[in-house]
């Protein structure tokens, strides 16, 4: 072997073995001040004026004196619930492993979607779920294990292993529109290469509750971007796109889909038909954007695959998203502030209809 790849080989070595001996849970540096003695209070000789004490910085006597100090202390930051899906919050006592979910898809049941995410989210870790009673609303999974290994190459040896086993519980509001997701570590083992067991502490095993809570929570998310591209798709071929009235009786699109699906979409439209966006409101469903009709490409005409353009000036534009019902109102205001005609709408119709149907996403 090259002798400088060698020794490279032993640094990368020696590096790794330090790094992973540092533990993440500790500070790191001098503890000297958790061996030292409590001062004592100032001694005021008599005949001399005590002098003024605030207590902005006084530290209260500990009442737990046998809690950890020094690099005993976990100073982890502690791990939160993230309610990254639509809908879903905190309720109640934060410190708990729970959040809420809330209905955002009218045609299926909540509680059915929730279970069906949970199950989903086990069977891609390749972990088996057991229900618990006849309810079907409480489940425990088989074990979790992760194993750390280390070594180098064909020299690595398993020096410990790590099993965990969890209980989901569902619960419901009355009225059947929220459903919580409950997450509880009910058995735990963690040997080292000797077969010493090591217990979990109530921080860790908070942790590992919060992380676990916090996949479902990612897994529903998906299962709801799941069922909106689906949504999409199911309408690509029908007619979703006509022309009709705003609240303000103006001429407008209207959109056979709900607004939250069709504003996450749009920038798509804009990006294929020569609109860039320049600003927006998210709270008005406001997009500004400019417009400069598209150039054909040499080898688009070459082909025939020119697409058709929108037929209006080149210049600044909003586009308005109003909510109505199911469905959508698509405002067009041109840079007076004016909206866009009836006769010029139903010039760019053709476009637009396959456009905001984002046909092309699914051919």
């Amino acid at each position: 072997m090259n002798r400088k790849l060698f020794y490279i080989s032993l640094l990368s070595l020696s590096i790794t073995t330090a790094c992973s001996s540092v533990s993440n849970k500790q500070a790191h540096g001098d503890f000297d001040y958790a061996n030292r003695d409590e001062a004592k209070p100032l001694t005021i000789p008599e005949g001399l004026i005590k002098p003024k004490q605030h207590p902005d910085f006084y530290i209260p006597e500990v009442a737990n004196s046998n809690a950890p100090v020094g690099e005993q202390m976990d100073i982890r930051a502690p791990a939160l619930v993230i309610p990254i899906a639509a809908a879903s919050r905190i309720e109640g006592n934060e410190g708990e492993a729970q959040v809420w979910f809330d209905q955002v898809i009218d045609d299926k049941d909540l509680l059915d979607f929730i279970r069906s995410a949970v199950k989903s989210q086990l069977a891609t870790d390749n972990v088996a779920l057991t229900p618990i009673g006849s309810d079907n609303l409480v489940f425990e999974s088989d074990w979790y294990t992760t194993e750390r290994e280390d070594g180098f190459w064909f020299l690595k040896e398993v020096v410990e292993t790590e099993s965990m086993r969890f209980k989901y519980t569902l619960d419901t509001k009355p009225h059947g529109r929220s459903v919580a997701i409950k997450v509880d570590l009910i058995d735990y083992s963690k040997k080292d290469a000797n077969g010493t067991i090591t217990e979990i502490n109530r921080i860790d095993q908070h942790r590992a509750e919060m992380a676990m809570l916090n996949t479902l929570i990612g897994e529903v998310d998906y299962q709801y971007r799941i069922y909106k591209h689906e949504l999409l798709q199911s309408k690509a071929n029908k007619t979703i796109v006509t022309i009709g009235k705003n609240k303000q009786d103006e001429p407008a699109f209207i959109v056979d889909m709900e607004l939250d699906s069709l504003w996450t979409s749009v920038p798509t439209f804009f990006s294929d038909n020569g609109f860039e966006v320049t600003d927006l409101n998210e709270s008005k469903h406001i997009y500004y954007v400019t417009y400069a009709k598209p150039e054909p490409g040499f080898w688009d005409s070459i082909w025939g695959d020119d697409k058709p353009v929108l037929d209006i000036a080149d210049g600044k534009y909003k586009f308005i998203f109003t909510d109505i019902e199911k469905e959508t109102a698509v405002t067009i205001l041109d840079e007076a502030e004016n909206a866009l005609p009836a006769e010029t709408l139903e010039a760019i119709l053709p476009v637009m209809k396959s456009g905001l149907s984002f046909e092309n996403l699914f051919q």
